[in-house]
């Protein structure tokens, strides 16, 4: 079978379970391990699929997000008001995570680093901190996603295994009573090992993430450590806030709203 056959056929495999092992497509196949590989790497190539550990998916559906360039204008006070609340609690000597939302992005350029190792999947805030000092600077390998400019795939997720973080400013693209949730299967998987990774987890999300659920669960609330927002969330996210011991920060808010968050 030729290798245009072979990648028709496994794409259509992918079409109707959505993922597959290396070891299925050896016997859909009847072919090695080193020649299932090659064909997913030909595929992903071709943007036809999202390699993982072990095996390939299907990329996400449901991708409603705007491009990256347009979102960083988006509420960019906002972002900025939330973004500089999050810097306040990176410490000097830290080893920070840094994901690749845009309202991290404002955190990252505040911080006020000393001594400081960074990590990040995003190709923005690693081109941000590349000549601040006080920063040593390491950047996650693995395929891009050129719309949202973030790195992800199975080099990525390898190399988070092996790394441990004082801190994580996450940001969110969902947030619901249930948890967080990526519109992108690819990007949520990567920021579960980026929680597993750190000892505290700082989100970072305006109120219009509030209320969204998403394609991709990406965790619980009991994952997130600290939320960093600039209203009030509603109340049954609240609810699950406090039920898990989550510390609220609301950066702009009427009286009412801080005497609330305050009891």
């Amino acid at each position: 079978m030729f290798q245009e056959e072979r990648l028709d056929k496994i794409a259509e495999h992918l079409q109707a379970r959505r993922r597959a092992t290396i070891e299925e497509l050896c016997e859909l196949l009847d072919i090695s391990k080193d020649t299932a590989r090659r064909d997913l790497i030909k595929l992903e190539e071709q943007g036809r699929l999202v390699r993982t550990r072990g095996g390939a998916m299907l990329p996400s559906a449901g991708r409603e997000i705007e491009h990256y360039e347009k979102r960083i204008h988006m509420d960019r006070s906002v972002k900025q008001e939330i973004g500089q609340a999050a810097a306040r609690m990176v410490l000097p000597g830290d080893y920070v995570l840094l994901d690749a939302s845009t309202t991290v992005q404002f955190a990252a350029d505040v911080i006020a680093y000393k001594d400081n190792l960074v990590v990040t999947n995003s190709i923005d805030i690693a081109s941000l901190l590349a000549t601040r000092e006080g920063v040593s600077l390491h950047l996650l390998g693995g395929a891009m996603n050129r719309e949202q400019r973030f790195l992800y795939g199975p080099r990525a997720l390898a190399a988070l295994a092996d790394y441990r973080f004082d801190k994580l400013l996450l940001g969110a693209c969902g947030i619901s009573a249930e948890g967080l949730s990526s519109p992108y299967e690819e990007e949520g998987l990567l920021i579960r090992e980026m929680i597993k990774s750190a000892g505290q987890v700082v989100l970072l999300a305006d109120a219009s993430k509030f209320g969204k659920r998403l394609f991709y669960k990406v965790a619980g609330l009991e994952a997130v450590d600290v939320l960093v927002t600039d209203k009030m969330p509603p109340e049954d996210i609240m609810e699950q806030l406090e039920l898990n011991q989550v510390e609220v920060m609301i950066t702009a808010c009427s009286k009412d709203e801080m005497e609330e968050a305050a009891k």
